[in-house]
């Protein structure tokens, strides 16, 4: 009988897993429509009341997403509003989705990451994980690590795509 050889494990493929760079902490979003009249209307005065009576320490050291769920017209002060009550607790706030929040997270992170281990290597972006990494985050690792890269393919190693490969020079 002949001995299985792992020819992934024997391979130069490096794997990028974006799930290594998870941020740990809380994420939380705030539908900002629950302190509107019917959901829809912002009255200034009762917002503002709203704002005054809302415990913001809940939020401590969490991640938020700031939105509204209804079709309502938003001014833009209402959700800087909410985020200026939010900074002295959250680690972070942004306009959007809980995607949207990851999405932020995950380009502060991938931006400050030294790829040169990377460089003149195939290398492959895992695909599947088990926490929520957003799209957004799959793009901005492939352009970053495409300087570095001699290939990039998607997914897991038994069934990858091809997504770069360096031309020769």
């Amino acid at each position: 009988m002949e001995e299985i050889i792992n020819k992934v494990a024997n391979s130069a493929l490096e794997v990028f897993d974006l799930e290594d760079y998870y941020p740990k902490g809380m994420r939380v979003q705030i539908d900002i429509s629950q302190w509107l009249l019917e959901g829809f209307l912002l009255k200034e005065k009762d917002f503002r009341e709203h704002l005054k009576n809302h415990d913001w320490s809940q939020y401590q050291d969490q991640y938020v997403a700031v939105n509204c769920s209804t079709d309502a017209i938003v001014p833009a002060w209402a959700l800087i509003l909410v985020a200026v009550q939010l900074a002295p607790y959250a680690k972070k706030v942004v306009n959007g989705t809980i995607e949207d929040l990851d999405g932020s997270l995950y380009e502060e992170i991938l931006k400050n990451i030294d790829y040169s281990a990377y460089q003149s290597k195939p290398v492959i972006v895992k695909g599947c994980s088990k926490k929520p990494v957003p799209m957004r985050a799959y793009i901005l690792a492939t352009t970053y690590l495409q300087p570095f890269a001699r290939s990039i393919m998607y997914g897991e190693a038994c069934s990858a795509v091809p997504l770069y490969k360096e031309t020769k020079k």
